[in-house]
């Protein structure tokens, strides 16, 4: 049953599956309470119809929670709604030291007691608090992305072996990590999770566990039965002290193994500093029952026998020979048959244990079957069914994997650590994730003019991404979005980037310097400040300069908004300046002069020329009076003023000319 999606006790949303054991299901989930993401293992519906179970269940699932340390994965939370029970806790990040063994085989033994060490202060706290694993195997091991060793499924172990399963039930892919106690059914104590540490141990320093076989009772038999092989003969790099520790933690009377988890992180805390060291006591085991001598004490005061009391005596003797002979055989027989019937049933339980072994089938590789034979999903169940197999069929999203493909599979095909095929159980579920391609979704709607937050919010919901763009506007509020690419409402693959553009407010721009400027330049600087021109203020100072702007109102340097309007302050004031006048009296004239007949030059005539100058229609100054040749050509005439004056010639007190001159356009004028 896929529960994605589904919000257990209003508050816990369940995102993807992550994980399926034998007991429960595993998802990634958000907690909307304190708004992260935690686990949420579901006990699967065959474990909730115990009520014995569910109260055991609960009762050390609240015991966890109690638990605080950073190689124990917390518990935060135990639920029910409706028939699911659920546990909430720590997401964790990282492998199980399961997957990183089968990918990495045997480990360094200074990385192997390193985990060793964190697992056994996990286990000292829990034993201090009365808690017992009871499963302590590799699978239940996750070490973090930074070597962090975090141990799982705490008190779970103890609801099910006392509520719900037999000696080889429901756990019995943890046959290779029981301690003999734990696999004959008896007793079991803190001492089975240190056995069961030893075994973790043995596996990481040599890549394999001590004992395996092909069914699980005969790997039960073995950890009660046989010795292992020492890790130091598999694995020669692993040193002295640390072989010895394995072999401790690993004995089979469970007076010999560590008293306690504290007594064997000592000793793997000395270990790293002493790796040679000989300080492990390894206690071989006495005989409980010696073969001892037994003397025969004989009655030194029994009196000498007569004849008859001989023969009586010896017919009592044969007597009691024929009666303890007759005892004798029967004790023998009772004996045989209780070892007839013991054999009987022994064999009857392997067989029944046999028979109910399921087949190991090698796991087909569906990928391959998918990727590169091109079969659909329905071929490939097709095969898996025939091979005695179940095929459960996820569907995903996957930009990079065609339509209907298959992109991924649990338990994957292919070799062990040992170079044996992967194997499964027959009617064991394999599940494939079958992509449905790349996922398209829609731009929100309703970004404009909303704030940069509930933006970013809104869009990172719709499974995209956001990059914001800060923008200046002159309409739009600081941290308002003023448009979005591509627009709304446009359909788009999941994961793409939506660039969201925000108002940073009005431009703020700088005011230039314009003092000493003309008009028209300081103009151009206002235009390219991205400032306005508002309006020019003239004054008269002739201690300034003339005709460059003295004044702004507001100071060089400030920053303001784009598009202030900024008044200037021209000076502007007249100069006197100098001109000169050429003045073309003949021109003027029309005077043709009179040749003397001798000499055949001309004569010269006498003219009165006079100039004045004045503004308009006003008094006049005379600033040239003299007598002149009426043949003149070129008469120079200096004058000075200001701004543009009226100039009247006059020759022979007759007004001949009047123009106008214009100081520092014009400094000469002639005039004909």
């Amino acid at each position: 049953m896929n529960l994605e999606g589904r919000l257990l006790g209003n508050r816990y949303e369940l995102i993807e599956q992550i994980g399926n054991g034998g007991m429960a299901t595993v998802y990634k989930a958000k907690c909307h309470v304190l708004q992260r993401f935690v686990a949420v293992k579901i006990l699967k519906d065959e474990f909730t119809t115990d009520a014995e179970f569910i109260k055991r269940f609960n009762t050390e699932a609240q015991a966890v929670a109690s638990l605080t340390h950073p190689n124990i994965v917390s518990v935060f939370d135990v639920g029910k709604e409706g028939n699911l029970y659920y546990i909430v806790m720590e997401l964790v990040q990282g492998k199980t030291l399961k997957e990183i063994i089968k990918e990495d085989g045997a480990l360094s033994w200074k990385w192997s007691v390193n985990i060793g060490i964190q697992i056994a202060s996990a286990l000292e706290t829990a034993h201090k608090n009365h808690i017992i694993h009871r499963d302590i195997k590799p699978h239940n091991i996750i070490i973090t992305e930074e070597g962090i060793a975090k141990v799982t499924d705490f008190g779970i172990a103890k609801a099910v072996s006392n509520s719900t399963i037999t000696a080889f039930g429901t756990t019995i892919g943890s046959v290779h990590y029981f301690s003999p106690e734990h696999a004959r059914g008896g007793y079991t104590d803190e001492k089975s999770d240190i056995y069961s540490l030893g075994i973790v141990l043995y596996e990481m320093l040599t890549g394999r566990v001590p004992f395996d076989a092909d069914t699980p009772v005969s790997v039960a038999l073995k950890h009660m039965q046989e010795k292992p092989v020492e890790p130091i003969l598999i694995n020669p790099s692993v040193p002295t002290s640390v072989n010895r520790i394995v072999l401790k933690a690993m004995q089979k009377d469970v007076s010999q193994r560590y008293s306690s988890a504290t007594d064997m992180l000592k000793d793997l805390n000395l270990s790293l500093k002493n790796p040679d060291g000989n300080f492990v006591t390894l206690n071989k085991v006495a005989n409980d029952f010696p073969t001892q001598h037994v003397s025969i004490l004989y009655d030194k005061t029994i009196a000498p026998k007569t004849e008859d009391t001989a023969k009586r005596t010896d017919r009592r003797a044969s007597d009691k020979k024929a009666e303890k002979r007759k005892k004798a055989g029967i004790i023998i027989g009772i004996i045989m048959a209780a070892i007839t019937l013991f054999l009987i049933a022994m064999f009857a339980t392997l067989q029944m244990f046999k028979n109910d072994v399921p087949k190991e089938i090698e796991i087909p590789n569906a990928l391959a079957m998918s990727a590169e034979q091109n079969k659909t999903v329905d071929e490939i169940r097709s095969e898996v069914e025939a091979l005695g197999l179940k095929l459960a069929v996820q569907e995903e999203y996957n930009a990079t994997v065609e339509v209907g493909k298959v992109f991924k599979q649990e338990p994957t095909a292919g070799v062990t650590y040992d170079n044996k095929k992967k194997t499964a159980k027959e009617g064991d579920t394999i599940r494939v994730w079958m992509s449905l391609g790349q996922k398209m979704v829609t731009v929100p709607t309703l970004l404009i003019g909303y704030e940069k937050a509930e933006v970013v919010a809104k869009i990172e919901t719709s499974e995209l991404k956001v990059e914001a763009i800060e923008e200046y506007s002159d309409d739009m509020e600081t941290g308002k979005v003023l448009r979005v690419e591509p627009a709304e409402g446009t359909q788009i693959s999941a994961g793409s980037t939506v660039k969201i553009y925000v108002s940073s407010g009005v431009e703020q721009v700088t005011v230039p310097d314009l003092y000493g400027k003309t008009e028209e330049e300081a103009k151009k600087a206002l235009t390219d400040a991205k400032l306005k021109h508002k309006a020019t203020l003239t004054i008269s100072d002739s201690s300034k300069p003339n005709g460059k702007i003295v004044a702004q109102d507001i100071v060089s340097g400030s920053v303001v908004d784009k598009e202030t309007p900024i008044t200037i302050t021209l000076n502007q004031f007249n100069e006197i300046k100098e001109g000169t006048l050429t003045i073309n009296v003949k021109s003027i004239l029309g005077y043709t002069p009179k040749i003397d007949e001798v000499t055949g030059e001309p004569i010269e005539e006498k003219a009165k020329l006079k100039v004045l100058v004045g503004k308009g229609d006003s008094s006049d100054d005379v600033v040239f009076n003299t007598d002149v040749n009426k043949s003149k050509t070129n008469q120079s005439v200096s004058i000075s003023g200001t701004g543009t004056v009226t100039v009247r010639i006059y020759i022979d007190e007759i007004l001949k000319k009047t123009v106008n001159f214009t100081f520092g356009a014009d400094k000469t004028l002639v005039v004909e």
